[in-house]
């Protein structure tokens, strides 16, 4: 039998998530800095106690060497030794309490140990003595660690030891030697392990608390993330409308503005490719139909001639609204190359009067240039007499009365403390009605519901693919400027051209 070796255990991806949360981080992050602000109280706390213990231990010590010098001085009169070393006689009764771990020891002029009280051995009484000779000249405690107290006693000790100096009735000199542990009821490793156990309760509340906390925090987050999966591109509706007067208030209502460009970026992306297709098909619908028909039979070439025309005038309508379309995506996309040349405005409406003065004569309009003042401009030649041009198209194809007229006159004007250059079209056609103002230079839009192209007597277009107005608007937008309409319907209208002067 084969047997299959036991995979190692790996966390879940429920856990994996949990661990990578930014929430859990948030959490770690928090209760670190808790960790660190813990130890350094615990520190704190822990040296401030050792120092004050110290010091009371060192109280303890000069008060204690003080009387005992004084009782030694006036009782002392004689030692006795027994077999197991030198010990207090006579009035040892009368001694003043010492405590259970402090230690006595009569020290001779020669440096010698001559009574002892206490469970010091005498090697360390005499490391003791050591260590003072080495460092005389100073009456104040000092700190002596006890060789292999480590062993005997748990934990350890540290000694603190006094040498007061001492003359008998009978004129006996010597020292008193008096020492005791720093920490006799070992206060200092309880004091540790309250701290430890204390911090630790802390940081495990505080993680628990803060996880909560930042749970409850990252609400609005996970509501944005769930509505950001539930968005699609057919179907940007969705919403946060949170409500807050915080940070993510701020950021849910970012995003909901976010979406409601997307949305309307979206909408107008729809409408534009619907009207495309809606525009390129009527050319090519008449192209095939034209085809065929003439691909039917034998024809007479004076009909195949009229076929031909009216394929190349297709052509000719399909090849300007596909090269106006390239050039508002490369407007949409800021990848149009447009010179910024110092330009008079004056100059280029000269030209573009000039230019379209014909076409005006042909459609029974009067076209003529009003006041014409000096005003510069930094703009590309070509494509500000193409914004120039769609905007004067437009007023000679809708100016249809017997004194039809477009005026052109050029101006310059300060507004909000900066200079402008302006370009006025002005006629006295029927105007814009109310409904459709707001609309005109959105792409592809026209006035009649038909939405189809309109040809005279001559067969000469009348109205435009409904691009025109809205490639003069992105041309000013470019250069800074814009566009704007006074309407009064059946009285005429004027479009201003807002050019930042140079």
């Amino acid at each position: 039998m084969s047997s299959t070796a036991p995979q190692p255990s790996r966390p879940s991806a429920a856990l994996r998530r949990l661990l990578h949360s930014f929430r859990f981080r948030l959490t770690l992050l928090f209760v670190a800095i808790l960790a660190l602000v813990l130890a350094g109280f615990s520190v704190f706390i822990y040296t401030r106690q050792a120092q004050i213990i110290q010091a009371e231990t060192v109280n303890r010590l000069a008060t204690q060497s003080a009387q005992l010098a004084a009782y030694y001085s006036v009782r002392l009169h004689s030692y006795e030794e027994d077999s197991e070393g030198r010990s207090i006689n006579g009035p040892q009764v009368d001694l003043p309490l010492l405590p259970e771990n402090t230690v006595l020891a009569l020290v001779g002029l020669d440096g010698k140990v001559v009574l002892q009280q206490g469970a010091l051995q005498p090697d360390v009484l005499t490391a003791l003595i050591t260590t003072w000779n080495e460092s005389p000249g100073t009456l104040e405690p000092r700190v002596f660690t006890v060789p292999g107290e480590a062993q005997r006693n748990k934990g350890g000790r540290t000694y603190l030891f006094k040498v007061s100096p001492l003359q008998t009735e009978e004129g006996w000199g010597g020292y008193i030697l008096l020492t005791s542990p720093v920490d006799p009821e070992g206060q200092l490793p309880r004091l540790a392990v309250t701290l430890a156990l204390s911090s630790l309760l802390i940081l495990l509340f505080a993680f628990a608390g803060g996880y909560w906390l930042a749970d409850r925090a990252m609400k609005p987050v996970q509501a944005i993330v769930h509505t950001a999966r539930r968005i699609g591109e057919s179907d940007l509706s969705q919403r946060l409308n949170l409500h807050r007067d915080d940070e993510l208030g701020e950021l849910a209502d970012t995003f909901d503005q976010m979406l409601d460009r997307l949305q309307a970026a979206f909408e107008r992306q729809r409408q534009f490719t619907a009207d495309a297709s809606h525009e390129l098909r009527s050319p090519l619908a008449i192209i095939e139909l034209e085809s065929n028909r003439a691909l039917e039979r034998l024809r007479t070439p004076k009909e195949y001639e009229k076929v031909l025309r009216l394929i190349q005038s297709e052509n000719e309508w399909m090849s300007s609204l596909v090269n106006e379309l390239l050039m508002l995506a490369r407007m949409d996309s800021r990848q149009i190359a447009m010179r910024a040349e110092r330009l008079d405005l004056s100059d280029v409406v000269l030209d573009v009067t000039e230019r379209l003065n014909p076409l005006a004569q042909a459609r029974g309009v009067v076209l003529k240039t009003g006041a014409l003042k000096e005003c510069y401009v930094q703009a590309d030649r070509v494509y500000l007499a193409q914004l120039l041009i769609n905007l004067v198209e437009n007023a000679i194809k809708y100016t249809q009365r017997n004194d039809a007229l477009v005026l052109v006159e050029s101006a310059n004007q300060v507004l909000g403390g900066q200079q402008w250059s302006l370009v006025r079209i002005t006629d006295n056609g029927p105007g814009i009605p109310e409904e459709h103002l707001p609309y005109i230079f959105n792409r592809f839009y026209r006035m009649d519901k038909a939405r189809s192209r309109q040809v005279d007597e001559e067969g000469e277009q009348v109205s435009g693919s409904g691009l025109g107005l809205a490639i003069a608007k992105s041309i000013a937008e470019v250069y800074g400027g814009k566009i704007e309409v006074h309407n009064q319907v059946g009285i005429g209208k004027t479009f201003t051209v807002w050019l930042p002067a140079a």
